[in-house]
């Protein structure tokens, strides 16, 4: 079995020295790392400046902690530019899960008050909002998106779910098991008119995007730095519209609780926020490395080409059509189709990418929505299209026998192909 691309397969980035982009992060080359849109991956260098972070916060603590609110306020000022917002309107949170507790814990609601979400929201954000509309006695509404529908129709699925009851309106800016954007500038433009509150989760936008706070205009907006922007983990960021920011406070009261945002999110008494500290290092390094916006139209690109490569793989391993219709699809984060029955019932998403991991050594995402399963690939720098020949080589066949299908011969790529990386 071969496959034939339609694309030219994209050339991997490498550092100044010529060494592969990967050489830069820490990540275990035995394994292949096909998911950073889950956990991200933190470059060498910014995990070296956390650790120094550490290292001088034990060696004389008493000197440390008082002190940290002005590093942490210098860590804002170096990383709002990369979101071009001013640094009076950001705050630094441990992620965009945090980010949106701060504004259901600091949002006051009418009783009976309707939180509206969608069918591809994040699942600890959506369970975070049904805890705040229960508080208000009110209720949660979902809207339903199809996963195809562009711009115009998914926002007129969110904004006719719409009642006179509707207080918030919860939206992904990129939804995380679905992989695709949504129209979050139409749709909080028409709750502004409508004097309903928005919140944008951002989580996987910052960097992704190039400028992803203007775009949404949202009241609230959050995202993580450590997902694209590869900072240490615990970094994300909130950011308030001036009004709705009066609002927003800590979800741990501490000695700064009587200043105004974002000062007050600068303190946070004895946590260790030194991957706040490290995250302008991740960032500036990929910048004079290769380059913010060449690692956007690399990934994309990569995205394009791995996408065919599986579509066309998965199709013909399986004899059914794998393409996944995804409206508003997003950079490096892209999803195949699955054959029926793979990802559902006992064999879920998860459990799936344990399997994987276990027995092929390929950290993967795999989700479901409206009843189908799918593969969700997320690149970055370090990846090449020879993580993606392997996915189809080694993966492939294993999706198979655990699907209960027999193949005398496993997917392989024409050696046009193979010759080009």
């Amino acid at each position: 079995m071969s496959v034939t691309l339609d694309l030219k397969t994209p050339v991997p980035l490498a550092l100044a020295d010529g060494s592969p982009a990967a050489s830069a992060w820490v990540l275990d080359p035995s394994l292949r790392h096909l998911n950073h849109g889950s956990f991200g991956a933190v470059p060498r260098v910014a995990l070296d400046r956390q650790r120094e972070a550490q290292a001088e916060m034990e060696r004389a603590p008493v000197a440390w902690f008082p002190g940290l609110p002005l590093r942490v306020a210098g860590a804002r000022a170096r990383i709002a530019p990369w979101l071009r917002v001013d640094p009076q309107r950001l705050a630094l949170v441990p992620n965009a899960s945090g980010g949106a507790s701060v504004v259901f814990n600091s949002v006051t609601l009418s009783p009976g008050a309707e939180i509206l979400v969608t069918d591809h929201g994040y699942g600890a954000v959506t369970m975070g909002a049904a805890r705040l509309a229960q508080r208000a006695g009110g209720s949660l509404r979902t809207a339903e998106v199809p996963l195809a529908a562009e711009a115009d129709e998914a926002a007129a699925a969110v904004l006719a779910a719409v009642t006179d009851r509707t207080e918030l309106i919860v939206i992904d800016h990129i939804t995380s098991p679905t992989a695709r954007r949504m129209p979050v500038a139409a749709i909080c433009a028409a709750a502004r008119e409508r004097g309903i509150t928005t919140l944008v989760d951002g989580a996987h936008a910052p960097l992704l995007l190039e400028d992803p706070v203007a775009e949404a205009d949202a009241d609230f907006w959050v995202g993580n730095l450590h997902k694209f922007g590869t900072a240490p983990r615990g970094s994300a960021v909130l950011v308030a519209r001036p009004g709705p920011a009066d609002l927003a406070y800590p979800l741990i009261d501490s000695w700064g609780g009587d200043l105004d945002f974002p000062e007050r999110f600068d303190h946070q008494g004895t946590l260790d926020l030194t991957s706040w500290l490290a995250a302008p290092v991740a960032l500036d390094f990929v910048e004079e490395a290769f380059g913010w916006d060449r690692v956007r139209r690399y990934t994309t690109e990569l995205a394009d080409w791995a996408q065919e490569l599986l579509t066309a793989a998965m199709t013909e391993a399986f004899g059914v059509d794998c393409r996944a219709r995804v409206g508003m699809p997003v950079g490096p984060i892209r999803l195949v189709g699955l054959p029926d029955g793979l990802v559902a019932g006992q064999l879920g998403g998860n459990a799936l990418r344990d399997r994987m991991l276990a027995e092929a050594g390929m950290e993967t995402a795999f989700t479901s929505f409206d009843g189908r399963g799918y593969l969700r690939l997320s690149a970055h720098a370090y990846n090449t299209p020879a993580d993606y020949l392997d996915l189809v080589e080694r993966g492939i066949p294993l999706l198979q026998r655990w699907a209960g299908e027999a193949s005398p011969e496993p997917p392989t790529v024409n050696p046009e192909e193979r010759r080009e990386q």
